[in-house]
């Protein structure tokens, strides 16, 4: 079913790459699960002070359409019971989708665009929405179905994040995919700090008796996830990380995962706005 309108829905960043085709696949059981509509968004790129023809116009126009209606043909393909909704918007591609995006449940982004086919290479959308969108945002590196993927899913958590939204989300995405969960805390040192976030944890595994739930003591992210990055699926963190979300989104954890199936969720902060 095609429909125009707004409200809460996972949005998906649609550029006529295979990328944007894999992270909509990717998001279709976002929508489906929380059963709200699947908004395909395509930006036709208006740079500042660029003056555009008519003929030009029209040639961006009639690529804009085309690359949705494969899209819609693709999530109908599937054959899941979910609601599409399509914009083709005018902009920036960056500041638009993030408008678009503004009460989104999700925003879905293909880790490499047109521009970015280096494989492997995340391209500058998604890894300047990673940061700046005021909802959660998945980075698809993988066109297979959530349902049917393997490995971990893998949720690092720092300070008293034991509690946060972003533990929360990796649970919610562990339990959708059936997945075991790794937990990675902060490198600890003293018994007492160990105690508090097995005590923490102790909870969430009481909440999600289903979820095999295991921590690892953490001293850096991106050199786990080079050395399990294989056994990884999905890795959650918030945008508010110690140091930023550079050091995954930017050229260090391109190299940790080049060549994995690893996406990357990042939470926003508790207090976006």
């Amino acid at each position: 079913m095609l429909e125009r309108h707004s409200g809460a829905c996972v949005v998906v960043g649609i550029d006529g790459s295979p990328a944007a085709i894999d992270a909509m696949l990717w998001a279709i059981d976002q929508a489906a699960d929380r059963d709200i509509p699947l908004r395909l968004v395509y930006v036709v790129d208006d740079a500042a002070g660029d003056t555009v023809n008519p003929q030009e116009q029209a040639r961006r126009l009639s690529t804009a359409d085309r690359a949705v209606r494969y899209a819609v043909t693709e999530v109908e393909s599937t054959g899941r019971a979910v609601k599409i909704e399509v914009e083709i918007l005018h902009g920036r591609p960056v500041q638009t989708l993030r408008e678009a995006a503004r009460s989104a449940a999700m925003l879905c982004i293909g880790a490499r665009g047109l521009r970015h086919s280096t494989r492997g290479a995340m391209g500058s959308t998604a890894a300047a929405l990673s940061v700046s969108a005021l909802c959660p945002v998945a980075i698809v590196r993988t066109r297979r179905l959530q349902r049917g993927h393997d490995g971990a899913v893998v949720v690092e958590v720092n300070g008293d994040a034991a509690g946060s939204p972003v533990l929360h989300h990796g649970l919610e995405e562990a339990r959708r995919r059936h997945a075991p969960v790794r937990v990675l805390t902060p490198a600890r040192s003293y018994p007492d700090v160990a105690a508090q976030w097995e005590r923490r944890l102790a909870e969430w595994r009481h909440r999600y008796p289903d979820l095999e739930i295991t921590t690892v003591g953490n001293g850096d992210t991106v050199d786990y996830l080079t050395v399990h990055g294989d056994s990884v699926q999905l890795v959650v963190i918030g945008r508010d990380r110690p140091g930023g979300v550079a050091s995954l989104v930017g050229a260090p954890g391109n190299a940790a995962l080049r060549n994995t199936d690893c996406s990357i969720l990042v939470c926003e902060p508790p207090n976006a706005l």
